[in-house]
This record gives C-alpha cells, structure tokens and sequence, in this order.
C-alpha cells in the first residue's frame, strides 16, 4: 500500500498540454522517486508525457517493459538533481518500448549488461525511437561476454554525450544487433589498456543506417568500430535472407578521436561504409581491417568502404602492417584516399608503401602539431600541416562522465 508521501510525490506537477493540433491531448507529470520501490510503481504505470526523476542514492536493478510514449510525449527517466545522478548497481532493461529517453543516470557495477534495450524477442515490432542523453555505464559484465549498452531490435535510437568505460571483456561498449537508423555523438569510450575487451561499438546483425560521430575511443577494445561482425542467423532483424545479406550496410564514422587499441577500424561482413576525418593516434598494430566472418552465400563479401581525410599518427618503427584485409573479402572496392600519415619516432618518413588497399593522395611527414597530445587535446594548432585532415570538432577533448580517463600512450 502506497504511503500518503509517495502518492503526494505521485501527483506532482500534473499537466495536459497537445501533441499536435486538433489530436488529442497528452498529459505531461512528474513523477519524483526515492527508492526502487517507489520506481517501480511509478514506471508501471507510465503514460505519454511522464517524466520519471530518481533522487540520489542506489536503485539496485530496474526493469520495466511495455512503456509507449507517443511522438512529442515521451516517457522519460531520469535524475531528479543531474549533479548527482541515481545509480543503478546491478543493471537496468527495458522491453518492447517506444519513444522513451534516460538521461542522467549511472550504471555500474552490473554482472552482466549494463543498460539492455530489446524488443523482447519480437524481431519483427522493433522497440523505437529511443534516447539516451548524459548517460555512464562503468565497470559492468566482469569477464563475460556483456555490454555496456546492449541493443537488439531498436531503430531509430540516439546515444548523446553518454559514457561506458570497462565493459565486460568478451561484450562491447555499445552492442547493436538488428539496429536501425541508430546515431552515436559525442561520447565516450574508455577501457583497460592492458586488458582489452572485444570491441568499442559494434554493430552487427543486419543494423543499418548507423552513425558515429564526434565520440572519443581510448583504448576502447580490440576493435575500437566493429562495423559488421558475427550473428547468428536467427538473430538478424530482419530475418536473413538467402542471398544478399551483410551483417551491416551504411555505416558512417566521422570526425572522431582514435587512441590505441589494436585498430580502431573493422570492416566485418559490411556492405556500404564511410569512415572520414577521424583522429587516430598510436594503433598498437592497424589503423583498419577488413574481415569476412559471417560466410556462405547468404552473404555479401565484405567490402564498399570509403576512407578518407583520416589523420593517422603511428610508429614507424613497430614495423605495423596497419592494414589487415582477409579471406572473402572485396578489397577492390574499398578506397582509401587523403589520408595523412605522421611517424611520431621518424618525422619525415613517407607515408607507409605496400598496403594491401590501393592508395591514393596519401600525404604526410610533418608533426600534425596537436594542441596537447599529452593530455589527450587532439585539436590541431592553427597552422598546422595536417589542417583538413582528422576530426574537425573544435571541443575539447578532455574526459566526459564521471571519475579520471584514461591517458594517452606517452611520446617516444
């Protein structure tokens, strides 16, 4: 039985107001909780137009499914006081949900996925139109393979200015499996340097349409992008066809920052992708890859891939072979073009010879000149040889979220 407090907060700031002209009226309430209790019967019965705010404390695990906002009255959740975001200590999942967003939450500690958003297994009645704004994920998933942020079967979702640092070593930061018109700006993904996980973002399963903008990756898996990857077939959404199929088309990374892990880039079972001013600094052995691991003839080779006014900072003397291309692939149809190559240990070298993928306007040689490497400020002076070259965000590129980064490798 509720309280005669909780149904006080229950009532708070009740509003109607119109979605569109002449349709009908949705209302829009604030909901205040302190406990995990009181969330639960909030979220229960959510309606479009309520905004669910947690005070600060720990929540333990949520779990809600079914909540439908509508276009212009989402549902959302998130914190009563952003300065001191409620935290979720052993993980949240949402099912079968439409036109929702979270902001100002923290994850951490979870066992296994931190933030899970599916469509309850119904791969043909997406969850969509899903937000999450100023949301950190940390320390979740242990060995296992889980996720920071796992997403199966939602289109139209955005990932605005959040964080996810050390994820489960066999997962993924962001895990998309059947995503579609799926965005990623300005965030940020951090892990061990000395203990990789498998991948920073991943998208796979027949995702398509996916952008990742503006975010920062240091040290952020084996592989920083895994454009594509390996799904089970009855796990594509859509179902799989018999021909034809890629594990994801239209993938587009652009004017992000790169630091370390063993490439930033894999190409793996996609058909269509654009990689374009992105910073990469110190790949600890390629700056891409491009990878068939889904075969047969249901499947494209992987390959249509465009790279272009990149700026690559490596060490000559690893003797790297920066670009990895293997079996089943369609390496003919990947171009690489303008990108600019700085040997931090031989200023003035050349740019590499002998890549695998034909190259073309390849320059480079002189030190970019970056603002402050050293303290992970990859923006480039004025006058710099290397301008049009990179990421062309003016931010800094300090820490987001909460709690110290990760350093940059240090100069020779």
């Amino acid at each position: 039985m509720l309280t005669a407090a909780v149904l006080v907060r229950l009532a708070i700031a009740v509003s109607v107001a119109a979605v569109v002209p002449d349709a009908p009226a949705a209302r829009e309430r604030r909901v205040e909780v302190r406990t995990l209790d009181e969330l639960r019967v909030a979220a229960s019965g959510a309606k479009p137009g309520d905004t669910i705010l947690c005070a600060p404390g720990a929540y333990g695990a949520f779990a809600a499914e079914g909540w439908q906002g509508t276009d212009g009255a989402p549902i959302r959740l998130g914190a009563l006081d952003p300065t001191k975001p409620p935290v979720f200590e052993r993980g949240m999942h949402l099912s079968r949900c439409e036109h929702i967003e979270l902001a100002n939450l923290v994850v951490r500690g979870a066992p296994a996925n931190g933030i899970n958003i599916d469509d309850g297994g119904t791969i043909t009645q997406p969850s969509r139109h899903v937000r999450l704004v100023n949301v950190v994920v940390e320390d979740v998933g242990g060995r296992a393979n889980a996720d920071g942020i796992k997403l199966s079967g939602v289109d139209d979702v955005t990932l605005e200015r959040c964080t996810v640092r050390r994820w489960g070593r066999g997962g993924s930061a962001v895990d998309m499996v059947g995503c579609h018109r799926a965005t990623i700006d300005r965030c940020t993904f951090e892990d061990d340097p000395k203990d990789l996980a498998s991948t920073g973002v991943q998208a796979k399963g027949g995702s398509s349409d996916v952008t990742i903008r503006r975010s920062r990756f240091v040290h952020a898996g084996q592989r920083a992008v895994n454009a594509g990857g390996s799904t089970g077939r009855d796990f594509f959404r859509p179902a799989l066809a018999e021909t034809g199929n890629a594990e994801a088309r239209r993938v587009t990374i652009e004017d992000c920052t790169f630091v370390g892990s063993l490439a930033p880039f894999a190409f793996v079972g996609v058909d269509g992708a654009i990689a374009r001013h992105n910073t990469i600094y110190l790949p600890t052995k390629w700056v891409f890859r491009l990878l068939q691991e889904s075969t047969g003839p249901a499947f494209v080779p992987s390959g249509n891939v465009e790279l272009s006014r990149n700026l690559v900072v490596y060490r000559r003397g690893d003797r790297l072979p920066l670009v990895n291309v293997g079996p089943n692939t369609a390496p003919d149809t990947v171009r690489l073009d303008a990108t600019y190559w700085f040997a931090i240990d031989e200023p003035g070298a050349p740019p590499p010879a002998g890549l695998p993928i034909r190259e073309t306007n390849a320059v480079g040689g002189r030190d970019p000149g970056f603002v402050d490497a050293a303290n992970d400020d990859f923006r480039l002076r004025d006058g710099s040889p290397a301008a049009g070259y990179g990421a062309r965000d003016g931010e800094p590129r300090g820490p987001q979220g909460n709690g110290p980064s990760q350093k940059s490798p240090e100069r020779p």
